[in-house]
């Protein structure tokens, strides 16, 4: 017997659900998304709370921010609309995608006001594991991060 799916959530409905919120929210935007991929966008505000501290007088983004921005997009929220296909909305609030692995590697820094492209292109998804090969991109097409990231659905206590 076929397993029942929903009907698939808007952009709009999964940023709703991305538990992150400012000031750790590193997106702005969904362009894209389906079962396969999905694309979003963030702009690193100048006053963003890390620039302070890294590096005082000449910001970069810190590697393990552009990761998370990375993850928050191609693995949490596909994850969210993977597991949006499955369940019942009611039971949406019930899960939460948890990071658990990844490997990057870093081309180029992100400065403070730069917006990045983020895609997520789904590697696998079984028993709630994602796998995703994950790419950010600068406003100019450069590419910043690639590699793979993966997390896994928890049910939320």
């Amino acid at each position: 017997m076929e397993a029942k799916t929903y009907p698939p959530l808007t952009p709009e409905q999964i940023l709703a659900l991305l538990p992150q919120q400012r000031p750790f929210r590193f997106v702005d935007e969904i362009l894209e998304v389906d079962a396969k991929h999905i694309v979003g966008k963030y702009t690193f505000r100048a006053d963003e709370y890390f620039y302070s501290g890294h590096f005082p007088g000449k910001p970069v983004t810190p590697g393990v921010i552009l990761l998370e921005a990375l993850c928050q997009v191609g693995v949490v929220c596909q994850g969210i609309y993977l597991v949006g296909i499955e369940l019942p909305p009611e039971e949406h609030h019930d899960w939460l995608t948890m990071f658990s692995d990844a490997q990057v590697e870093f081309n180029r820094p992100v400065l403070p006001g730069e917006t990045v492209t983020l895609r997520g292109d789904l590697v696998f998804w079984r028993r709630k594991k994602l796998r995703a090969n994950v790419q950010m991109f600068a406003s100019d097409g450069s590419l910043v991060v690639s590699g793979t990231a993966s997390g896994i659905g928890v049910k939320n206590a």
